[in-house]
């Protein structure tokens, strides 16, 4: 299992995130070499990232002032400058709208600006960049009403770079109303996929909006944090709303957040720098991949190339939400599906790209909401067992 760090003792938020920090110290450093390296593909090198980042600050602390807090701590307990762990946190943001498709980058002014700071380019000895123009996350949400047991799941596989499994870890933290959270995340971000004592369950399809970087907007993974806090399905959209009208924040760029709670309710939530939308479960399950589905913000989709295979990967997940009722040995065979190869829900990296660059499937997780329970696949799943992951205290007792 990845490391686990639990920060639920922590008399502050600027103490969370020492303890984080000091904890998670090699492997956030390992996030910051791997990002460095994504960025200058796109041709931002790390300094204009950590820039680009510490432009949302005022933006996190309107949704949290505690997490700016957290990150400072997280900063000084890491021995990073906060502009990195901005970086980090902003990455969804900073990454820019072509981000999926085949068109080359300038590169190189990036590489020697990194080179210079001291930042090793672990791409070195590779000979083909595409695939880090690449990423995949394929996710399923089942409402008690398509449950074999009658109580909601949340099931993802995590499609990234490979080497970025040696940066996660399972954190313990707390939201703003004190309950506690359990959340798998690359070292240095406040959340990614992860449960919290009552049951709410939330995932991440990363993706690609014409808009993406236009604007000022809540970060993917700072949302992902503040929505962790929530109590149910009916809360996020209550979350979702306040952040886009009542704060006038909206969000700095696209994503899917699959949802699922113990009131049985499974949702996918799709954000944008044009809005967020909302796509229902169909006979009890929703399904999704990296491309925008709800009719209200398909128009904001960017161009991919054709090594992403959003689309045939949602006609894949679909076959398997008609296998209703759903349980848990379902959605393990569900995310052990390779029947695409290697553009497959279950990602096995391609031999034929360099080892550095392959795209695979880093983890893959499965959510039940009542009681609260997380497992986790720390490979490949095809390869490895789904593991029990023992949720924050607080959780287990809820």
């Amino acid at each position: 299992m990845f490391p686990c760090i639990d920060t639920l003792g922590a008399a502050s938020a600027h103490q969370r995130g020492l303890i984080y920090g000091r904890q998670a110290q090699s492997r956030i450093q390992h996030s910051v070499v791997t990002y460095a390296r994504l960025f200058a593909a796109c041709g931002i090198d790390w300094a204009s990232a950590c820039e680009r980042g510490m432009g949302f600050e005022s933006v996190i602390a309107q949704v949290d002032a505690d997490l700016m807090d957290e990150l400072r701590g997280m900063a000084e307990g890491s021995g990073q400058t906060l502009g990195s762990l901005m970086a980090l946190n902003c990455r969804t943001e900073i990454l820019p709208p072509t981000f999926f498709t085949d068109e080359p980058q300038l590169a190189h002014a990036a590489l020697a600006a990194n080179h210079a700071a001291g930042l090793p380019d672990w791409l070195a000895q590779a000979t083909w960049d595409g695939a880090l123009k690449d990423g995949e996350c394929t996710a399923m949400g089942v409402t008690a009403a398509a449950s074999q047991s009658g109580q909601a799941w949340l099931a993802q596989n995590w499609d990234w770079m490979g080497r970025q499994r040696e940066a996660l870890v399972v954190l313990h933290t707390q939201g703003p109303s004190g309950q506690s959270i359990t959340t798998l995340t690359e070292a240095g971000m406040l959340a990614k996929i992860g449960i919290n004592q009552s049951g709410f369950a939330i995932g991440l399809n990363i993706l690609r909006s014409v808009r993406d970087g236009s604007r000022l907007g809540v970060p993917v993974h700072v949302l992902l944090r503040h929505l962790l806090d929530c109590r149910s399905v009916a809360h996020v959209r209550e979350r979702l709303q306040a952040l886009q009208t009542d704060l006038g924040l909206g969000f700095g760029a696209a994503s899917n957040v699959p949802c699922a709670d113990a009131q049985g309710q499974a949702v996918c939530f799709e954000v944008s720098p044009a809005g967020w939308a909302e796509l229902a479960p169909t006979d009890g399950v929703v399904v999704h991949t990296n491309h925008f589905v709800c009719e209200t913000l398909v128009g904001e989709q960017a161009p991919v190339g054709p090594g992403l295979s959003s689309h045939s990967r949602l006609v894949t997940a679909g076959q398997h939400a008609l296998q209703t009722p759903i349980g848990q040995a379902n959605l393990e065979h569900f995310l052990r599906d390779e029947s695409d190869g290697f553009l497959s829900i279950c990602r096995s990296p391609d031999p034929s790209v360099p080892p550095e660059s392959r795209v695979e499937s880093v983890a893959g997780i499965i959510m039940q909401t009542h009681p609260p329970a997380m497992w986790v696949a720390c490979d490949v799943p095809s390869r490895v067992a789904f593991e029990p992951v023992p949720l924050a205290k607080a959780a287990i007792h809820a």
